[in-house]
């Protein structure tokens, strides 16, 4: 009893940052690890979320459709994910919010061959077009050609899959709906046959944020996430005065991306990484509710404070 009654009384003693280990975050990412990470792998390998008391795990899904599930599920802490979708999961009922923001601007692009017949939007009425995931893309589609005079009716949609250039370059469709224009663009001129972009933002559609974070309702307030944001705020800010450095930090990682492809999309997402990952713009989401409830993509628009919400 002596023994113990010293063992319980030397503990007292142990310093807090001893006695507590470093809090840990499983995050899912939204695809493989690429350039749009940045913000976290610079976190990561700069040691912010160090800094800040956190141990965080990065996981590439198997499935890109899994992580909002897994986090709904109670099954993960947060997940990457896209401001569209988590219109869609809200209105089906799924107990998720946005709690930050890693790009703040469309990535989302209508894709055509720079040197091909097709000059405007205009052009695509008769033609084939590409599309890899149903449901946003054709309502983004609709808003965008209709004010140029063409119809969903007019035109005949492909699911190429994630086989979005490589179905441009073949031939087998006119344009593909759903590129990246920080990576199809570069690697279609990479591969000799540069594209021409038509940017949804641009042509009636109202501007969101491509890629943000995610957490279960019910875990909104855990203080981790607080601390989670302000280490990805110190990791923007080294992003953007040190792009070069970062970048280093980025293929030390991960060698298998220092290639010529990532490199372009690297200097192509620079301008658009949120500089306040915690901040939101409420106007864009309920600007963005009122395009998916217009589109007959939701059937009810919900107040913002219910799936989205600023860490303060």
């Amino acid at each position: 009893m002596k023994l113990r009654s010293l063992f319980f009384a030397a503990m007292l003693f142990i310093p807090i940052s001893q006695a507590n280990a470093a809090d840990k975050i499983t995050v899912l990412l939204d695809w493989f690890v690429n350039p749009d990470h940045a913000t976290l792998i610079v976190a990561q390998e700069k040691g912010y979320f160090k800094k800040h008391g956190l141990e965080v795990e990065l996981i590439a899904p198997a499935d890109p459709s899994d992580p909002p599930k897994l986090v709904a599920a109670g099954k993960a802490d947060l997940a990457i994910s896209y401001q569209p979708q988590l219109h869609l999961q809200v209105s089906e009922g799924l107990p998720l919010t946005r709690v930050g923001t890693l790009v703040a601007t469309p990535l989302n692009s209508l894709v055509v061959l720079k040197d091909g017949p097709i000059k405007s939007l205009a052009d695509l009425k008769g033609k084939k077009i590409g599309y890899s995931v149903s449901g946003v893309e054709d309502a983004m589609l609709k808003a965008m050609l209709e004010p140029n005079g063409v119809s969903l009716s007019d035109i005949e949609l492909i699911n190429v899959n994630f086989s979005l250039s490589p179905s441009l370059l073949s031939g087998q469709v006119d344009a593909v709906i759903g590129a990246f224009r920080n990576f199809e663009l570069n690697q279609m001129d990479i591969e000799g046959y540069p594209g021409r972009a038509f940017f949804p933002e641009e042509e009636g559609v109202p501007a969101y944020d491509e890629l943000i974070v995610i957490a279960n309702n019910s875990k909104v307030s855990d203080p981790r996430y607080k601390t989670f944001m302000l280490a990805l705020e110190e990791a923007v800010q080294y992003l953007v005065n040190h792009p070069d450095e970062s970048w280093k930090l980025f293929i030390k990682k991960h060698k298998e991306l220092d290639d010529e492809l990532n490199k372009r999309a690297w200097a192509d997402t620079l301008p658009r990484f949120a500089l306040r990952p915690a901040a939101l713009d409420t106007g864009r989401y309920v600007r963005f509710a009122k395009f998916m409830l217009d589109q007959g993509l939701i059937k009810t628009t919900v107040p913002v404070k219910d799936y989205a919400i600023a860490l303060d």
